[in-house]
């Protein structure tokens, strides 16, 4: 019985973001370990001069940072199960999902499977205007208030609360609630990933320094000031605002951004006069607005003219560089070859593809408030369901500067809001033949005075099926590869698998009677497809994870389950009993996975079971 393999467990929580962090700081420094702890004064040793401690050294901290932090280590006991129209049996096409729940317990269930595999995300949460709803800061057990909220329990409270100014903790409500989502946001970028998050004045200062702490100040890419607003408020008090904020902060340095596409405004600007067999060209001048001797030579133009720079001026280049540039014929000096001052003609086949994005992004580039506003009447024939989208055109603007076509790079939106960041990747998809995913998540926001949409959820979901079923209706201009124009879509839910209370009572009946309810941790009304679901996120499967049901020679039902997007497979039984002959009717080998209910097992079953591939049990 020696060489018996021990048997695992699948875990009933999600990953556990303090496991993973105290496992890189033992890869890095092993000694500063004792008995399984942190020993913190051995760490400064080996930090050395690096350690910071003391009042005098900068801090950024808030009332209810240190429980921000505390439940943001806390593993998630919640599961994700498919809608009905989304049963585990069906094929995992696509890769394009939606998800209805409290996105710090979706943050955590994706943090396994999703770790380091984000190419962008972009989010828009609250403002903190004191009139947006936001999470509250009670976080006593969230998956309960979130059940609770829609109706999957016994409901006792309102997860949503305003946050007035009066309440005393204006802005440190705001800071614990986003401090937990932007920390776990950055464990699913990939090392060339980037982070774009909207926000306005009332908290882009502090936004800004909590970003630099979980990021790094040496990861901040840029501040985008977008304008909202194509006219001013004329019952503005003092100055009316315009426009908004957009904070970039890359993984690492590993992110490259991508030039922007030319405007037809732009490739306007490039022209042919002299029928140049480069092919169109744009000219610029030669001229530095500030006097340097050695650039203070006359040039001769066609006609036999010397010029000279203007006063104050000089020429940009040296006497050699002119003489190169009359030789390669890349000197204008007008149509009649007469000009005053020579111009350099700069050919439109020689730049580069695009042109470099810039940090002011107006309503005619990236559109406005009132184009998104349009836009959402378009979708829904006439009706506004959402009050605040965003417009489609700046999302694709940052989709443009982070993702590649052809690289199916995941985009995630965790406050997706009316999905605005879903139609972006679909239609940018549609027009150059990418293979983006996204993944939107959305807490059921009610609505007062709904009508037909009750939640943001639901309006979202909705955008989202509209916009998929009239691309598929549109002509592509670049059919390369087959387009993915499917969602699934997922609701976060309870457990299946019961987790054990350290609560439970001492008293010895009450703890027998926990303990032989324990030995099948199944809740009573369990779902196969939800246990699979539950079972394959712990295990680090992704959404894409297909099931394959498979009834076996000697009696078990079996379930085959594959992940296209990691290539991960297993082996899963969820019957009373592993009946004899099961190896026999199920070929295992070593590497394999099975994944069984403990109380299936006889001892005897769980030895040779052992022996023959990677055993684990519920």
């Amino acid at each position: 019985m020696n060489n018996i393999r021990k048997i695992d467990r699948v875990a009933h929580t999600s990953g556990d973001v303090l496991s993973v962090q105290l496992a890189k700081l033992r890869e890095a420094f092993p000694e500063v370990f004792v008995e399984g702890r942190v020993d913190f004064d051995r760490l400064r040793t080996a930090l050395g001069e690096s350690a910071s401690s003391g009042p005098g050294r900068f801090s950024f901290t808030w009332a209810g940072k240190s429980e921000s932090i505390a439940l943001l280590q806390t593993p998630s006991r919640s599961t994700l199960a498919p809608s009905e129209s989304d049963k585990a049996g069906k094929t995992a096409a696509t890769g394009n999902f939606f998800i209805e729940g409290d996105n710090l317990e979706v943050l955590k269930l994706l943090f396994k499977p999703y770790f380091g595999k984000v190419k962008m995300i972009y989010i828009d949460p609250p403002y903190n205007t004191g009139q947006d709803f936001i999470y509250p800061d009670n976080y006593a057990d969230p998956l309960d208030t979130y059940l609770q909220l829609t109706g999957q329990a016994d409901r006792s409270g309102n997860l949503l609360t305003s946050n007035p100014e009066t309440s005393g903790r204006y802005h440190s409500a705001w800071l614990s609630m986003l401090y937990p989502r932007l920390f776990l946001a950055r464990q699913l970028l990939r090392e060339d990933g980037l982070m774009c998050v909207s926000i306005d004045d009332h908290e882009v200062h502090h936004l800004r320094m909590v970003m630099n702490e979980i990021f790094g100040e040496e990861n901040y890419y840029a501040t985008i000031a977008w304008q909202k607003k194509d006219t001013p408020a004329a019952d503005a008090k003092g100055i009316s605002t315009t426009h908004e904020y957009i904070l970039l902060y890359q993984r690492s340095e590993e992110f490259a951004r991508n030039l922007l596409p030319r405007t037809d405004e732009q490739l306007a600007n490039y022209k042919n006069p002299d029928n140049d067999p480069r092919g169109p060209w744009t000219r610029t001048t030669l001229i530095r607005k500030e006097v340097r001797e050695s650039r203070l030579f006359p040039v001769t133009n066609p006609k036999g003219r010397d010029r000279t720079p203007p006063p104050g001026t000089s020429w940009r280049v040296p006497p050699e560089t002119f003489a190169r540039y009359g030789a390669e014929n890349r000197l204008w000096w007008g149509l009649d070859g007469d000009g005053d001052l020579p111009f350099l003609k700069r050919f439109l086949s020689e730049v580069q593809d695009g042109v470099v994005p810039i940090s002011w992004w107006d309503y005619e580039f990236a559109g406005s408030n009132r184009n998104a506003k349009m836009e959402i009447r378009g979708i829904f024939d006439g009706d506004a369901p959402f009050e605040t989208p965003k417009p489609v055109r700046m999302v694709r603007r940052l989709l443009d500067i982070a993702t590649r076509p052809d690289d199916g790079d995941i985009v995630l939106d965790f406050f997706a809001g009316s999905c605005t960041t879903a139609q972006a990747v679909a239609e940018l998809n549609h027009e150059d033949g990418g293979n983006r995913q996204f993944i939107m998540v959305q807490l059921p926001e009610p609505i007062d005075g709904a009508g037909k949409y009750p939640t943001i959820a639901a309006i979202g979901h909705e955008r989202i099926k509209r916009v998929l079923a009239d691309l598929r209706k549109r002509p592509r201009a670049n059919a390369k590869g087959a387009l993915d124009l499917g969602v699934r879509t997922f609701q976060l839910t309870a457990p299946n698998i019961r987790e054990w209370d350290p609560n439970t009572s001492p008293e010895p009946d009450a703890y027998a009677q926990t303990l032989m309810q324990f030995e099948d941790p199944l809740i009573t009304g369990w779902q196969a497809e939800r246990v699979l679901w539950e079972v394959a996120l712990r295990e680090g499967y992704s959404l894409r994870t297909a099931f394959e049901k498979k009834v076996l020679s000697n009696g078990n039902s079996v379930y085959l389950v594959s992940d296209s997007e990691t290539e991960q497979r297993m082996i899963v039984c969820l019957d009373e009993k592993i009946l004899d002959d099961f190896s026999r009717a199920q070929e295992l080998e070593a590497s394999d996975i099975l994944v069984c209910r403990d109380v299936a097992l006889t001892d005897t079953a769980a030895a040779n079971l052992s022996l023959q591939c990677r055993l684990k049990t519920i």
